[in-house]
């Protein structure tokens, strides 16, 4: 076995245990590494290039975790996986240094002013030698590939321990377990120790009022496109009826659908002039509320509730609760690089957590998307979702998928899509074309749901100015879907019957079990939500 081979097997740096003529060393100064090359005699010739600046992260060996005694509790386990992982980064991007230092001593040794000074047996000797050099250096980097899947796999166990350490502190607090009497006996007694806590989120019977702390935050309704000077648009959120429309200064506005006077939805009116008439008698409002005309009588001072409403990045959004709103709305572009195909809107009869349980699994692709997107993918041995610990967001493992929920009712995916149903491990970022999707899910009832859905490609541009090329991405759209609301329908009338939807969660459940734990979260009020993002 290969000095390289046994360090990898005995995790030992092979920094400490490879030798060869020419290597890559680091220096640190500052923090920062400083790349150097060590020449056949040993001294120190400064290679600093355009390549390094990629390459200078700090040697985290020096902070590895210290921890006592021959057992570690989860929490300890789970923070040497993260080590191991940032160990794993750090030593690739020595081996990729490593690598690119060669080749450019390569450039150096064909250089042809270089080989005026040289023979051709020393140039031959010294390229044998680099590539000798070289093949090793690819060898490293293989067994540095193999080590980050093994401390990525050992990260995901951690992870899934800590995530069933959560579900069962959390049913044992609510477990009513009576509290044993001096009677009780002792075998009872070792029995309410033993029995190991369900691990299962309680998530069944008819869908409870909305808490009103989930209307805190902004929810996307509409997108801009969508809503011209002299159109408006009716929705329901959160079980009331609102409709949206535009000012006379092109900026929306939400009010109740309901006329003050008696009460006539105002979506089946007009704008006109910046402000909604009423079509019962002519009422108009403005899009604080205010009521600005009423012909045939006297104007009196009359108005009607008004939500905050903001337009950014093609989206309406409103702000449905009491707390005065957030400054600041998230993001829902797509990366960079990507153009926007497809806007649609979708009306769905389910409430919208059983939705967002559904877009958040992509475990079920195989069995249920036969004859959509996922036709023709085997059933992998092992589904996993990787996400850091504290995180809403990760990626699918086997899937060439990134996904992440984005608080309160957001999805976003990144689908690699160079080589459709290909589970050998691909990730997003070895695919060459990606499909990039933004899933809202609005509540409108508690048997209802908006579905805003936005579709970009980083590739085929033309695509956008093929003649009625959105109609045939909502048939695509609507029959993916379709292959999931028959299922999820199912579920609701279960659920709505007493039966549990989130009975047993596995381990590639994990994003859908954060979303329930940050909902409860929020309904419960906690001071700090769960997986929150650090500042």
């Amino acid at each position: 076995m290969s000095a390289i081979a046994t360090a990898a097997a005995l995790s030992i740096p092979t920094s400490l245990c490879r030798s060869s003529k020419f290597n890559a060393k680091k220096a640190v100064r500052g923090g920062f590494a400083v790349s150097a090359i060590i020449g056949e005699e040993g001294e120190l010739v400064d290679r600093k290039n355009i390549w390094t600046t990629i390459f200078e992260v700090e040697d985290p060996r020096s902070k590895a975790p210290q921890c006592k005694g021959k057992f570690l509790d989860v929490n300890q386990a789970l923070e040497l996986a993260r080590y191991d992982i940032q160990y794993c980064d750090w030593k690739a991007r020595q081996d990729v240094l490593t690598i690119m230092l060669l080749h450019e001593k390569v450039v150096q040794v064909l250089n042809p002013l270089a080989r005026e000074y040289k023979s051709i047996g020393t140039l031959k000797k010294e390229l044998a030698e680099l590539q000798e050099e070289l093949s090793v250096a690819h060898n490293q980097v293989h067994i540095s590939e193999a080590r980050i899947g093994t401390a990525l796999d050992k990260l995901a166990y951690m992870e899934t321990l800590v995530n069933d350490r959560l579900l069962q502190d959390r049913n044992t607090m609510e477990s009513n377990v009576s509290t044993p009497t001096p009677s009780t006996s002792k075998e009872s007694l070792d029995t309410v120790k033993t029995r190991p806590p369900r691990r299962s989120l309680n998530v069944s019977g008819p869908v409870q009022s909305y808490h009103a702390r989930l209307k805190n935050f902004w929810y996307p309704v509409a997108f801009s496109a969508d809503l011209k000077d002299d159109t408006m648009i009716p929705i329901d959120c959160f079980e009331e009826p609102w409709v949206i429309f535009r000012g006379k200064d092109g900026k929306p506005g939400c009010v109740q659908n309901t006329c003050a006077h008696r009460a006539c939805p105002l979506h089946l009116g007009s704008v006109k002039e910046g402000r909604i008439q009423c079509p019962y008698h002519g009422w108009e409002y403005s899009t604080n509320g205010k009521c600005e005309k009423m012909p045939s009588t006297r104007l009196v001072n009359v108005k009607i509730r008004a939500v905050p409403c903001f337009e950014q990045e093609g989206m309406i959004w409103i702000w449905p609760g009491d707390d005065p709103p957030t400054a600041n709305l998230p993001s829902l572009l797509p990366p960079s690089g990507f153009q926007i195909h497809a806007e649609i809107v979708m009306e769905l009869p389910v409430e919208h957590g059983l939705l967002l349980d559904n877009l958040l699994d992509l475990a079920h692709a195989p069995f249920t998307h036969t004859s959509t997107f996922a036709k023709g993918w085997s059933v992998p041995s092992l589904v996993k979702f990787l996400t850091p610990a504290s995180g809403l967001q990760g990626y699918w493992d086997p899937y060439p998928i990134d996904m992440e929920f984005r608080p309160p009712c957001m999805v976003l995916s990144t689908i690699g899509i160079s080589k459709p149903g290909k589970l050998e491990g691909q990730n997003t970022k070895e695919c060459s074309t990606h499909l990039h999707q933004l899933h809202v899910c609005l509540p409108s009832s508690r048997q209802k749901t908006r579905l805003l859905y936005r579709m970009s490609l980083d590739f085929a541009p033309v695509l956008k100015h093929v003649p009625f090329i959105q109609y045939l991405w909502r048939h695509f759209a609507e029959k993916v879907l379709n292959e999931d609301l028959r299922l999820v329908l199912g579920q609701q009338e279960r659920m709505l019957n007493g039966a549990n939807i989130w009975n047993w969660p596995v381990s590639y459940d994990k994003l859908g079990v954060r979303y329930r734990l940050w909902r409860d979260a929020v309904e419960q009020g906690s001071k700090r939500l769960p997986f929150e993002k650090s500042a």
